[in-house]
């Protein structure tokens, strides 16, 4: 298993995250892999994407392929 450095990650939450729901913060490095986390647990795990699989959710959120709810 791989493990991804977030020590210097810049978290950014979710423009859809209304702050009393389950809010998703996504971080952008210098590299070829998107973590994600639960912005109400900072400190625990996150999940790392490979770039082109994170651009590939997304388009299916905005084309309506995937529910945004």
């Amino acid at each position: 298993m791989n493990t991804v450095d977030l020590t210097e990650a810049v978290w950014f939450k979710s423009t859809r995250s209304n702050g009393q729901s389950a809010c998703v913060e996504v971080a952008f490095l210098n590299s070829d892999i998107i973590p994600v986390r639960d912005s109400k647990d900072p400190g625990g795990p996150a999940l790392a994407f490979p770039t082109h699989a994170w651009a590939a959710f997304v388009t299916a959120i905005k084309t309506g392929e995937l529910p945004n709810t």
